[in-house]
């Protein structure tokens, strides 16, 4: 079993250039690195992969997150790895979730981490996976996207 949080975020946080929940997993990783814990990144496609691989080389230096896409890399791969495939190791805790399905291998990981964008559609494929997730008997909890940014500010 996996504990879920699905993070929420408004309509002030989607007028960015790229995805709210793109931005947010991009700081989410980055915290995971900062705390030790290797994550992976599960996007969609491998160019929604590469999309975010990118933003993460956007990151000013003092905020470098070491990262490679699946198959890159060092042997067993940076600390935070970006994949659209099912991974070959679980031998991480994180999992964030990018991709608009719950990933079939979601149980392996301690932590799930997914979000519900304030688009109306993307808002009903969230609420789909949250079912999803409740039905294989996941812990799951809801935070304010907003919330991050208050802990990131104060730890």
């Amino acid at each position: 079993m996996s504990n879920v949080m699905f993070y929420l975020l408004d309509e002030t946080q989607e007028k960015l250039q790229q995805p709210a929940h793109f931005a947010l997993a991009c700081l989410l990783a980055s915290r995971s690195y900062r705390q030790k814990q290797k994550c992976i990144v599960y996007c969609q496609d491998q160019i929604q992969a590469e999309s975010f691989d990118e933003l993460l080389w956007q990151l000013p230096n003092d905020a470098f997150v070491p990262h490679n896409l699946a198959g890159e890399g060092p042997v067993g791969g940076a600390p935070v790895e970006i994949c659209w495939q099912t991974p070959t190791q679980f031998n991480r805790p994180i999992l964030i979730n990018l991709s608009d399905t719950v990933p079939a291998f979601h149980q392996k990981f301690r932590q799930v981490i997914d979000f519900v964008p304030a688009l109306e559609a993307l808002k009903a494929q969230a609420r789909e996976r949250y079912k999803q997730y409740r039905a294989v008997g996941n812990q799951l909890d809801t935070l304010p996207a907003s919330s991050i940014n208050e802990t990131q500010n104060h730890g």
